[in-house]
């Protein structure tokens, strides 16, 4: 029996953007998925379409038990976390021994599989390797780390990253006149941010005009914005939708002294605040008690 954990992820700066080349920074945070696999006689198959074509992949069968620490369709790469955390198991219970640079591979050929061809790498990425990572174009890297806090905001409203995405390029087709101003506006944010990831207060500035640009993208929702004010309007440095959008989660950066403050504020407009800051392990194997 073999456990293993990956962590969740937050987009800081750039997604949709990042689509169409622009750079983007993600993070790992605290937030996990566990997964267990056993070697079993007559294991049942796995409901779960990324577990199955993990099963695949490796060439092997077991059985398999999840628990999650992350909603599923929130825009944290829950799908991502399951993926890594699974092959990760599944190496170690069958001795298989893959290195970790295979496992991020295999878990975005997976992504991308089961999503039709729409995952990006860099949720598998971060999930397996943990950190800050700046995405540029099909380059990743690894940032110091930063001790950022933050708050996650689940809006509890279920997106689809895919019609999102869909949505975005639909518009940039009608409207590239405006459309691409936005997203090199979003890649400049990007920069500027790297430039201020020492200082939070100006972090936080760069994480509304993101916001204010993803909404002119049309990926807002009236329950991320309502819980973007209210984190901002609680002594968040900045807030901004994280992800996808239409629904999903938002993030704020609090100073540390205002983030139960926040937390509550976000609780208050019913959404579903998770205090965290940056998770720098990635893909972890789990003592068994």
């Amino acid at each position: 029996m073999a456990t293993w954990s990956a962590p969740g992820k937050v987009f800081l700066f750039g997604e949709h953007a990042v689509v169409y080349g622009k750079p983007g920074v993600a993070m790992a945070i605290k937030p996990r998925v566990f997964v267990t696999v056993r070697k079993s006689r007559n294991p049942t198959r796995p409901r779960s379409p990324y577990i199955n074509e993990c099963f695949k992949r490796m060439g092997v069968w077991g059985s398999v038990y999840i628990r999650s620490q992350l909603q599923s369709s929130s825009g944290l790469g829950s799908s991502a976390a399951v993926t890594v955390a699974t092959l990760c198991a599944i190496n170690d219970e069958f001795g298989l021994g893959h290195a970790r640079e295979d496992i991020a591979d295999m878990a975005f050929t997976i992504e991308k599989k089961v999503q039709r061809g729409r995952a990006s790498p860099t949720d598998t990425y971060v999930s397996t390797n943990g950190g800050i990572v700046l995405i540029s174009g099909d380059a990743r890297r690894r940032l110091p780390p930063q001790g950022l806090q933050l708050v996650v905001g689940n809006t509890m409203v279920p997106h689809s990253t895919t019609k999102m995405v869909e949505m975005v390029g639909d518009l940039r087709a009608k409207r590239p006149e405006i459309v691409d101003p936005i997203l090199d506006a979003i890649g400049a944010v990007t920069f500027a941010a790297l430039h201020s990831i020492h200082n939070p207060k100006e972090l936080g500035r760069c994480m509304d005009m993101n916001n204010a640009l993803l909404e002119a993208l049309g990926v807002g929702h009236p329950t991320s914005s309502r819980l973007i004010l209210a984190a901002r309007a609680s002594g968040a440095y900045g807030a901004k939708i994280t992800g996808a959008g239409g629904g999903g989660c938002i993030i704020a950066l609090c100073p540390k002294r205002a983030k139960n403050r926040v937390a509550g504020a976000i609780e208050a407009c019913n959404g579903r605040a998770i205090i965290t800051t940056i998770d720098t392990v990635g893909a972890r194997k789990e003592k068994h008690d």
